[in-house]
């Protein structure tokens, strides 16, 4: 069984309610309607109302970071989410906004340490979790191979606290351009979650291997269903 090491302190971000109040205003009614030509969202009756969820999205653009909070954040599921973030991303006042409205570093190149370990009290706790499985961001239509810390969280979680039903929840993110600029129009499929009760989680290396292939499987699937160019008129 596989255990990330709690010896490290563990992250306590300080959330402001306040500012994410703020910037899902600013997001919902200014931001993304002004910028998007138009933004379609899919599949909303199939995000969990309850229980620890980990949101899987693909991920094209920075502007993943405010799409996601917009499709399954708190209008739609009644959830604030948690962010996992590049480390390299948490300088300065970027980095201050982005603890505020519950963004937390991970170092992608270390698979044990605060960032995995906040993660995985966040599920405990019946929290959503939302984790770029991909490992960065990818242009083009293309899902690339997912990173394993996904499964290796879930795995975790469930063995500290086995009663947990983990709900991941894949989600595909596609522009009209490689580039989203003025205008671009997007369209957001959201998945059933997947079914981790399948999983009897004794061998550590073959759960997360199976785990990490059905969900790269489930965002191609997602992410192939419906031709963007087609369904937005878009030539």
């Amino acid at each position: 069984m596989y255990i990330f090491n709690h010896s490290h302190e563990k992250l306590q971000p300080k959330i402001s309610p306040w500012l994410i109040y703020i910037a899902y205003i600013l997001g919902f009614w200014i931001i993304l309607p002004f910028y998007f030509g138009r933004l379609i969202i899919k599949g909303q009756e199939n995000i969990p109302k309850n229980g620890s969820v980990i949101v899987t999205p693909s991920h094209r653009s920075r502007w993943d970071a405010l799409i996601i909070p917009y499709a399954v954040g708190r209008v739609a599921s009644g959830q604030d989410l948690n962010f996992m973030v590049s480390s390299s991303e948490m300088k300065g006042i970027q980095g201050w906004f982005i603890r505020k409205l519950g963004g937390f570093p991970i170092n992608s190149k270390q698979l044990i340490g605060g960032g995995l370990d906040h993660s995985i009290e966040i599920l405990k706790k019946e929290k959503m979790l939302v984790i770029f499985p991909e490992g960065g961001i990818f242009r083009g239509s293309q899902v690339r191979t997912l990173k394993r810390g996904t499964a290796h969280i879930v795995i975790d979680v469930k063995y500290q606290q086995p009663s947990n039903t983990v709900k991941i929840l894949p989600i595909s993110i596609q522009y009209s351009k490689f580039f989203p600029s003025w205008r671009t129009k997007v369209v957001v499929n959201i998945g059933l979650p997947m079914d981790i009760t399948i999983y009897d989680f004794q061998d550590t290396k073959n759960d997360s291997e199976r785990l990490t292939y059905e969900l790269e499987s489930h965002l191609k699937r997602l992410h192939t269903r419906h031709n963007i160019f087609e369904e937005l008129n878009c030539t």
